[in-house]
């Protein structure tokens, strides 16, 4: 399938789930009303995680345990012209993808000469640098955190839509840009690049791959996406503090979604948050937000033990045994 095709495709697929999300939200019978909105953005929210994750983690092979600092930049850069000079969100998402795609470009610069557990746990130190400085700075609310008051309604096409609305609107069509470039990068010379790394880097540099370069791609992409996942959330959540935007929920999740989905190709993050998100919000209704990770924490033990490969990976196995 061509990549234009699969863009389409996308894009109809998005506007179809935000139509039905709204029959969903109006439909009286049904009576979930707004909430519908509050938690699709959140699982969304994770798919774009999930997929940036698994450009560096899952197509390079190089665990990232950082990605609440790149969510984290993202949300903070909203928070820093919220009170500088008020944007537009989708400017604000552009804006969020470039400062964390330059801070994973540096990061990159630095840790990447390191592998395998010194990676990992020099991204995480990064984590921990970043989050200590936003709590000193208290131009962006510092320990306190910071409130982003957002209006109740937006005008679009002439109509009052509402805020929350919007805010799943975007993140529904961010989603459908990442799973989109996760894919051409997948079917690209890039993506096949990336694969050498993660198959054998010392064979790879041997045959004359530029391993450090494709590394540095990798980890900026992968820092501009989640940093884009970040920028709207202020506007979500209403109130912002470093504990909330450098959650551990975040960190997890970013890596247990394409684990249990799959690492290996695009749709494994997809499925892997589509599948987890949602049982986290339905967990969140019925029981407590408070048993998320102890989920998060079972589904990947079992998947480690039961499907190594993720759902993707079971899926693909079963298909090849029917064929023999």
């Amino acid at each position: 399938m061509k990549s234009r095709f699969f863009i389409l495709i996308c894009i109809v697929a998005a506007a179809v789930v935000f139509a039905f999300a709204s029959w969903l939200a109006s439909s009286k019978a049904i009576g979930v009303g707004e909430y519908l909105f509050f938690a699709g953005y959140v699982v969304l929210q994770f798919v774009v995680l999930a997929t940036a994750w698994n450009i560096l983690g899952g197509y390079c092979g190089y665990v990232n345990f950082g990605s609440a600092a790149f969510f984290a930049l993202g949300a903070y850069t909203t928070v820093f012209f919220h009170k500088v000079y008020q944007l537009p969100i989708p400017v604000l998402i552009v804006i969020g993808g470039i400062v964390s795609g330059l801070v994973g470009l540096g990061m990159g610069y630095l840790t990447l000469r390191l592998r395998g557990a010194f990676f990992a746990i020099a991204t995480l130190a990064l984590a921990v640098v970043l989050q200590t400085l936003i709590v000193n700075w208290q131009f962006v609310g510092g320990s306190r955190g910071a409130y982003v008051i957002r209006p109740n309604t937006i005008e679009m096409l002439g109509l009052a839509v509402p805020y929350i609305q919007y805010l799943f609107l975007l993140m529904l069509l961010l989603a459908a840009a990442a799973i989109a470039s996760a894919r051409m990068i997948e079917r690209s010379r890039l993506g096949f690049g990336f694969a050498t790394i993660r198959d054998d880097e010392l064979a790879a540099e041997a045959s004359g791959v530029p391993t450090l370069r494709l590394k540095l791609i990798a980890t900026t992409l992968s820092g501009a996406l989640m940093g884009m996942a970040g920028a709207p959330f202020p506007y979500y959540i209403g109130y912002l503090e470093p504990a909330s935007a450098f959650g551990l929920a975040y960190a997890v999740n970013s890596i247990a979604m394409p684990m249990i989905g799959g690492t290996g190709s695009w749709i494994g993050p997809l499925v892997g948050a589509l599948l987890l998100g949602t049982i986290q919000q339905v967990a969140t209704v019925t029981i407590s937000s408070a048993v998320n990770l102890l989920i998060v924490g079972v589904l990947l033990v079992a998947f480690v033990i039961i499907a190594p490969n993720g759902l993707v990976g079971l899926v693909q196995q079963h298909l090849r045994r029917k064929e023999r």
